[in-house]
């Protein structure tokens, strides 16, 4: 095709095993583990920290083990809206779909921000909007000339994240066995009080919800399977490797950061509640070992985190909004491809959003784009509710129409414990993001608004839809399973 656009044309398989090896990975490693996990520590000692993120990571696996079912057997872009649509009913995958879009568009201002702030550690008095143009331009330039541009800029971004998880969990054993200095040899922090555990029951659920917020992102690689060179040998891969990233990168991290630090220094709640890199928990240990130039180093980690997530960001909207217009649910420019086979009005359009939002951060003490990201705070939750039901649709309707599971690619396990399982957990996350409101005494009634805002705008999308398309649940036996797009 000689045309500069495609407007009916699909996107280019172009992403290697390694490339979706390192964007699960990268989903997975972000500031919830480099500045926050220190809160966790703090709330729930390092006991109860431990236990919310071994649950939520159980149900982060079962989620992406039935994405990878999915994902394997029709790989596609937008896999999220399309999955709800065919396996359950049109009008739920429309507010899924809207739904995953938004999130990651109002996350792209949001990494600006971030990224602005990191830079102010190193030139306190430039403008926020210089760098934030600067990292949006970067964005732009990994994700406008093919997928590969995302793939390679993930594949490096978090290559630079495991890297100094590794170099952290290696020199937090040393110091735990005294061969290095900064800390005397035993366990003793991990036990202060006499129980790893602090704060209660109440504490650890708490934990048990921000855990959920560091994990999101992890389910991009069932959104890059219809950008895969090979879906059916590398999403398999990816997904089988999730298990081990989450156990290392988290419960190994979290428990040598218990091991090094008294959940009582007030150093880890303080890092976390200002996002303070200096006194990060990784900040912390490395200035302990010796490292005199731990803060430094860390902050240009956060960088790399932080452009790892804008990154990501640009690629979900972009690819999701572009499936919302092939399926004839959002305008169908949207839908035209460069002959890279990059969505680019869905790219441009998601890049003056982002803009937008983070100048409107900057307004009024940003009052306007606070409302934003609450009414976003829910959706990733919402999202793997979705890949629970829509997994546990298509598994019955495989079974239903006479098909043998032994010839999926790959089968999840514990099916059906396992979509079940991530089904109940995402739902309590859900309803109790915001029990203090309720347990202070006086109801909250902003925090709860704020909070829950993405609730009642995700079943608006829904019902609306419903009414207008007249839409219904797809019995298990009419369920397309022969169409791959």
């Amino acid at each position: 095709m000689n045309d500069k656009y495609q407007p009916d044309g699909q996107l280019r398989r172009e992403l290697k095993s390694r490339h979706l090896s390192m964007i699960a990975i990268g989903g997975a490693i972000g500031t919830g583990l480099f500045v926050a996990s220190g809160s966790s520590i703090s709330t729930a000692g390092p006991g109860g920290a431990l236990l919310a993120y071994i649950i939520v990571g159980a149900m982060v696996y079962f989620v992406m083990t039935g994405l990878g079912e999915m994902a394997t057997f029709m790989p596609v872009a937008g896999s999220f809206e399309r999955y709800a649509s065919r396996f359950i009913d049109p009008a739920l995958g429309f507010a899924f779909g809207w739904n995953y879009w938004y999130t990651w568009a109002v996350t792209v201002p949001a990494e600006l921000a971030a990224g602005s702030m990191v830079m102010k550690y190193w030139f306190p008095h430039t403008s926020p909007i210089l760098w934030s143009a600067i990292f949006l331009i970067i964005l732009l330039l990994l994700n406008i000339v093919s997928v590969r541009g995302y793939g390679e800029g993930e594949f490096w971004f978090a290559g630079v994240k495991v890297l100094t998880v590794l170099v952290f969990v290696v020199v937090g054993v040393l110091m735990i066995f005294g061969i290095l200095t900064g800390h005397s040899a035993g366990f003793h922090n991990f036990t202060l009080g006499g129980s790893p555990f602090h704060g209660g029951a109440l504490a650890t659920f708490g934990t048990f919800l921000v855990a959920g917020f560091a994990f999101q992102g992890t389910e991009l690689v069932g959104l890059a399977a219809g950008e895969s060179d090979d879906p059916g040998k590398n999403v398999p891969r990816a997904i089988r490797q999730v298990f081990w990233r989450i156990l290392l990168f988290y419960v190994v991290a979290i428990f040598i950061i218990g091991m090094l630090i008294p959940y009582t220094d007030p150093n880890l709640l303080k890092a976390s509640q200002d996002n303070n890199i200096a006194i990060s928990p990784f900040t912390l240990v490395f200035e302990r070992a010796g490292l005199a130039i731990a803060a430094s180093v860390m902050n240009a980690v956060i960088l790399t985190a932080v452009l790892s997530a804008g990154n990501s960001a640009v690629y979900a909207s972009t690819r999701m909004l572009w499936a919302l217009a092939k399926e004839g649910k959002a305008p169908r420019v949207f839908a035209r491809l460069t002959r890279n086979g990059v969505p680019i009005y869905s790219l441009v359009i998601t890049a003056l959003i982002g803009f937008v939002a983070f100048l409107a951060s900057l307004v009024g003490n940003g009052v306007v784009y606070n409302w934003m990201l609450s009414a976003a705070s829910l959706t990733g939750f919402l999202a793997w509710l979705g890949v629970a039901i829509s997994h546990y649709r298509f598994r019955k309707a495989y079974i239903a129409q006479g098909r043998d599971v032994n010839k999926l690619v790959y089968r999840a396990k514990f099916y059906p414990f396992g979509s079940i399982f991530a089904f109940i957990l995402c739902l309590v996350v859900i309803v109790f993001q915001d029990y203090t409101a309720f347990t202070a005494g006086k109801i909250d009634w902003l925090g709860i608004t704020t909070t829950y805002l993405g609730i009642p705008l995700f079943i608006i999308l829904w019902l609306a839809y419903k009414f207008v398309k007249k839409t219904k649940v797809i019995p298990l036996h009419e369920v397309d399973l022969d169409s791959r797009e």
